[in-house]
């Protein structure tokens, strides 16, 4: 069976896209359904999908959740919740328990907005990585080259955890210039525990 390993839906009644701007872009500013994705789908061969998360607000990944629990197309999510919430462990047993909580497979935070380039190795967000691992949840990476260094980090002082590289760190393609994402993306899939897609 194929399945494709990443894929969003979205309402924009629901809620906006912020991340959706710039001429480039607007082919993309109407709703995306799983109505839309099924018959893509079904011509590329796909029998499973993993949908996962556009935007960082609590009420998405149980929407997402729901999604899963009423399509046969979706085979996992890949939600947000904060990582650095005292009671990150908590939250996790709570979407698990929610309808289409089985669907959970790993959560991401768009790291790639953060300031801090080493915000993976703050205390607070290093304990809810650890709550990930415990669960038997992945962590995907949303992040910029810049930050892959601290991926690298990150992915070595929590070996139980499974580190998924989104967009391939969002390489440089338009300047051409590889360095030093390159370097960056060796070093961090040369570490067991990561993957990227």
């Amino acid at each position: 069976m194929i399945v494709d390993a990443h894929h969003h839906v979205w309402d924009l009644s629901v809620r906006a896209q912020d991340w959706l701007t710039g001429p480039g872009l607007a082919p993309l500013r109407r709703d995306f359904t799983i109505d839309d994705l099924r018959p893509e789908a079904a011509a590329a061969g796909v029998g499973r999908t993993v949908l996962v998360q556009t935007v960082t607000v609590p009420e998405e990944t149980p929407e997402l959740l729901a999604l899963a629990d009423r399509h046969d197309l979706i085979g996992g999510v890949v939600g947000w919740t904060d990582l650095t919430r005292p009671d990150v462990a908590d939250e996790l047993a709570r979407l698990r328990a929610l309808p289409g909580g089985r669907h959970l497979k790993g959560i991401r935070h768009q790291v790639q907005a953060e300031p801090d380039p080493e915000w993976l190795l703050r205390a607070d967000v290093r304990r809810g990585l650890a709550a990930l691992a415990d669960a038997g949840l992945v962590h995907d990476l949303v992040v910029r080259p810049h930050q892959l260094p601290a991926c690298v980090r990150a992915a070595a002082r929590h070996p139980g955890l499974t580190f998924v590289l989104d967009h391939l760190g969002k390489p440089p393609v338009a300047s051409g210039a590889t360095e030093p994402w390159a370097s960056a993306v060796r070093t961090l899939a040369a570490l067991p525990n990561t993957v990227c897609k």
